[in-house]
């Protein structure tokens, strides 16, 4: 339960997977769905893309975030992890939704106020993009008894079934099959997409990559089985993507006479495990091979990541607003937004955040220590 050396491989992991989520609002206005600041025109070609990377960029931050749980855990008792999850979650989410996400609800309902500050009289607070840090924290307490199992000598057996079971030829990816059938039965009862913490389908689909992940950094041996079959598991993350896309691209009519709208939809959820889950135990074992090494950039990205997570979304938000009024096409307001937003973030947490102790409380960062 415990690392003698770091993973830098999951700290790059890390650094990537938020990264991810940066680009893909930074698309949003401008993909047809329905975000906080919308283009006038949207572009098919982007939501085309955009759809693919929406099957596995949060599967994988929550797969990371797992075995981040499973080290937090490892030199601490239940009651100083409750602690350190809530100086690390709760702390930034409550600072967040206070102070980082209101502009965001301002710009997104302009027409509604008259001043910035009626969203604090009115009280017009939301998480918005830090449902993932609500989910997140709730995620951590609940799975303490689990980790206390995984944590004591009960587990031995458990584990090493695990173990044997991942270094079958396609026991990784056979994992899927949980996977598929529980999120298909939940969309059954809740069919939305809203990742609210009580829209069991959605929690069930990113619990499972959060208890995966806690399950890869307490099953040792596993992680030289996701080494061992990346080549594997990438050909089958290539060849879910052909299914994805073939599927995507289809005509309705082609279908409609052989499925009903009811088994479309299952056949779309079973595509979209297929590709979430093969690109990230792909990932994990290239990760192996390709991050490996020490590296003193990504520790100094590991940190930063946090704060420019919290912080992106209303940068992109704010800066939105103003590009998609400009009269140019729209890969140069894509460009405008990515090239403005960027540095504008990079910025504020090195002149804002980074040297001052009570920022980098607020945000969720280990604290200066002061020679």
């Amino acid at each position: 339960m415990t690392t003698k050396t770091r993973r830098y491989d999951l700290d790059w992991l890390r650094v990537i997977a938020i990264l991810a989520v940066y680009f893909h609002h930074v698309g949003m206005p401008f993909n047809g769905d329905d975000f906080h600041i919308m283009n006038t025109e949207s572009s098919k070609l982007l939501d085309d893309i955009m759809v693919f990377f929406e099957q596995f960029r949060l599967p994988l931050l929550f797969l990371i975030s797992g075995t981040g749980t499973v080290f937090a855990f490892s030199k601490r008792t239940w009651i100083q992890f409750a602690k350190e999850r809530s100086m690390r979650l709760l702390i930034p989410l409550f600072f967040g939704v206070l102070l980082i996400v209101p502009p965001q609800t301002f710009f997104d309902h302009q027409t509604a106020y008259t001043s910035y500050w009626e969203i604090y009289t009115n009280a017009d607070f939301g998480v918005n993009h830090l449902w993932f840090i609500d989910n997140l924290f709730w995620m951590s307490l609940g799975i303490i008894p689990f980790i206390l199992f995984l944590k004591s000598s009960k587990s031995d057996a458990f584990l090493k079934l695990f173990e044997r079971f991942t270094a079958k030829r396609f026991g990784l990816f056979a994992l899927v099959l949980p996977l598929s059938v529980g999120f298909i039965i939940l969309k059954q009862y809740y069919p939305s997409y809203d990742k609210d913490l009580f829209n069991f389908s959605s929690t069930f689909f990113y619990s499972f990559f959060f208890v995966l992940g806690m399950l890869f950094a307490s099953a040792e041996t596993t992680w030289m089985h996701l080494k061992q079959y990346r080549k594997q598991n990438g050909i089958l993350f290539l060849f879910s993507s052909l299914i994805f896309y073939a599927y995507y691209f289809v005509p309705g009519e082609w279908i409609a006479p052989y499925l009903t709208n009811t088994q479309g939809w299952i056949l779309w959820y079973l595509v979209c495990c297929l590709v979430g889950w093969s690109f990230v135990i792909a990932l994990l074992g290239y990760g192996q091979i390709w991050f490996q090494k020490k590296s003193s950039l990504v520790q100094k990205l590991n940190e930063a990541i946090y704060p420019f997570y919290i912080l992106h979304q209303t940068v992109i938000v704010v800066f939105a607003y103003y590009i998609v009024q400009l009269d140019i096409a729209i890969p140069w307001k894509l460009l405008l937004l990515l090239i403005t937003t960027f540095p504008v973030i990079v910025l504020i947490y090195i002149y804002l955040i980074y040297p001052f102790r009570a920022m980098r409380f607020v945000f969720g960062m280990k604290l200066l220590h002061v020679a």
